[in-house]
């Protein structure tokens, strides 16, 4: 679903492409999930990698989705999966609509909210909580390693954390004997949208992402997030895609955006 990088884009770091051919293994490694059970550790204890930071966003496909709002009726590389009552809904698509109605934030959800080029930021709210801010829009994400909570529908949902661990591996920053990446499912959704021209998914959607660290040689450290998209309401098969990130020193360039319609 993705499309090449014009040359004057960053490149993907070797240790990305080579995350890309695997990504069916590691989403396939949900037996070897360390979970908070019993007396077992905090969360964030047992975290097997580090994924606090700031991250900057690398747009390395999609370049013309995601850097600027496609034309209405443009839905290259998602048109595949889109039922006919997603299409209906995106050709009504109206931002000074959305505007109106207090819905300008609607492709700032769960579901599309890491493909927002930009800045994140994450870091523990507590030992059972990671929380992730983004620039863009100006979001809030709760990930929750703990049972759930029972909150109304909103843009960033509900999200369940789960550690995926790996023995032998490097702990990301360099400590530990053990590698790893975190699975978050998110339910519990406002409709929003995959792409800001109004593709839509809808309050059943399920969101499942995975955060993968990845660490060079040379100091540099990179996220990767798998997002998979299921809605049977909007996508006629399983919607997946792969943000890439690099950790940035400090957040002094930190400069959060309103939601944007348009």
């Amino acid at each position: 679903m993705s499309h090449s990088t014009p040359k004057s884009q960053l490149p993907t770091p070797k240790s990305v492409l080579l995350f890309l051919v695997l990504g069916g293994w590691v989403l396939g490694v949900g037996s070897l999930t360390a979970q908070r059970q019993g007396g077992a550790p905090a969360a964030r204890t047992a975290a097997p990698v580090d994924l606090t930071g700031t991250w900057v966003s690398l747009v390395t496909e999609d370049w013309r989705w995601r850097m600027m709002t496609p034309k209405k009726g443009d839905y290259s590389t998602v048109q595949a999966v889109m039922t006919a009552e997603a299409r209906k809904v995106a050709d009504s698509w109206d931002p000074a609509r959305d505007t109106a109605a207090g819905e300008q934030c609607r492709a700032y959800g769960a579901g599309a909210i890491m493909r927002m080029p930009g800045r994140v930021r994450i870091s523990w709210e507590n030992d059972t909580t990671l929380e992730v801010e983004t620039e863009a829009g100006t979001q809030t994400r709760l990930f929750r390693f703990q049972a759930a909570v029972s909150d109304a529908p909103s843009w960033q949902g509900t999200s369940a954390a789960t550690w995926l661990t790996v023995g032998g591996g490097r702990r990301g920053g360099g400590a530990g004997a053990r590698g790893g990446s975190l699975r978050v499912v998110t339910t519990n959704l406002r409709p929003g949208y995959l792409r800001k021209n109004g593709v839509p998914y809808g309050a059943n959607a399920r969101v499942t992402e995975h955060f993968t660290r990845l660490d060079e040689a040379n100091g540099d450290a990179y996220l990767v997030v798998t997002t998979l998209i299921e809605d049977p309401q909007y996508l006629t098969t399983r919607y997946q895609v792969s943000s890439h990130f690099k950790k940035v020193a400090d957040g002094s360039a930190w400069n959060p955006t309103p939601c944007t319609a348009s």
